[in-house]
């Protein structure tokens, strides 16, 4: 089996030379070239045919922002943004242009090693397409504002919305979060609770991002906030992400020796447990099973579950094994889960089913 011929960009030689000794060091990836700024990135691009590309940011004669666009309009590369977490704003633009994924520069622990040396191996092997130049645009019309469907009279007083729509994702996430949040309008009628995997440190910016692009409000999650309609709430990375009877948010330490920051699963559970058939359990593209258990749950107790179709995914990990173990009752395009969300937010009525 041939190695994996991957490119390096980093103005910092000593980063290069760390990358270069972890990516080198199992004989299984080779790296062809170093670039020193983006513009030497584009050029060995094009040159070199890599099979993957780890790009720093912040870079001389070209950026590594404006570097991504120019290799995907030219020839799609797989791009592994690795970068300073003060850079994690512009990180999540590289996604938006076409990058894959975003770590931290690595450090010499063995954990940042092992997660970039899987992230290369996984990624070296993903489709991605060439793109067109971005173009300003004008914001495109919203549509119109769903209104909030009034309280059963079963329901707490203190809670101000029927559904509520947790989400499970990892590798391939952010992109696929800001295709979905970016077509539900103000007005969306239900709270939105997010586990993306995550490393330490970006989760502001991935909020920031997201808010960029939304018409609902984006946040990081915060210990005891009450849980509003049309508002998206983001995990941290350093703690699971849960929820209470008194519909407020809670935080919980992740266990040590966690395999996942944040867990979906933790999420999924505690969404569902208190809020049972109102529960609409989304997982998208990922590595791992992270989620699966949760959407079961959220199956069993009568709720919703939808998963994202293979085709639209950037990892068919998570949501193939969602599908594979028999818990997802939707299998759908990206695209097409806004408009799906929207009906079920809308239409979902426990004392009112469509007959079969």
């Amino acid at each position: 089996m041939s190695a994996i011929r991957v490119v390096i960009a980093d103005d910092s030689q000593l980063s290069r030379a760390v990358l270069r000794d972890i990516l080198t060091r199992d004989g299984d990836i080779e790296i062809i070239g170093e670039a020193a700024n983006g513009r030497e990135a584009v050029d060995m691009a094009r040159r070199l045919a890599p099979q993957l590309i780890t790009m720093d940011l912040n870079m001389p004669v070209m950026d590594g922002l404006s570097a991504i666009e120019e290799i995907m309009h030219t020839k799609g590369v797989p791009i592994l943004v690795v970068s300073d977490r003060s850079d994690a704003q512009t990180a999540y633009r590289a996604l938006e242009v076409g990058a894959l994924e975003v770590l931290p520069k690595p450090t010499i622990d063995e954990e940042d090693a092992e997660r970039l040396l899987e992230r290369v191996r996984l990624l070296s092997g993903v489709a991605v397409i060439t793109r067109l130049r971005r173009r300003p645009t004008s914001p495109s019309p919203l549509p119109t504002a769903i209104p909030p469907l009034p309280s059963s009279p079963n329901r707490a007083a203190s809670r101000a919305f029927q559904r509520v729509v947790a989400i499970a994702c990892s590798t391939g996430g952010p992109q696929a979060l800001a295709r979905l949040l970016s077509k539900l309008p103000a007005g969306f009628p239900a709270p939105i609770m997010i586990a993306q995997h995550i490393s330490h440190g970006f989760i502001e910016g991935m909020a920031t991002w997201l808010g960029s692009l939304c018409s609902l409000p984006v946040s990081v999650a915060q210990d005891g906030e009450r849980i509003r309609p049309g508002c998206i709430y983001l995990s941290p990375s350093e703690c699971n992400l849960c929820v209470t009877s008194q519909h407020r948010l809670r935080l919980e330490a992740s266990p040590k020796g966690a395999l996942y920051h944040p867990s979906c699963d933790a999420l999924l559970h505690s969404v569902v447990s208190v809020y049972g058939t109102d529960t609409i359990g989304v997982i998208l593209t990922g590595l791992g099973r992270d989620g699966v258990s949760g959407m079961r749950a959220i199956h069993l107790a009568g709720g919703t579950t939808f998963a994202q179709n293979e085709a639209s995914s950037v990892i068919y990990g998570m949501n193939q094994e969602a599908v594979n173990s028999g818990v997802v009752q939707h299998v759908i395009a990206l695209d097409d889960l806004p408009s799906r969300l929207l009906r079920e937010v809308r239409f979902h009525h426990s004392s009112c089913r469509v007959p079969r």
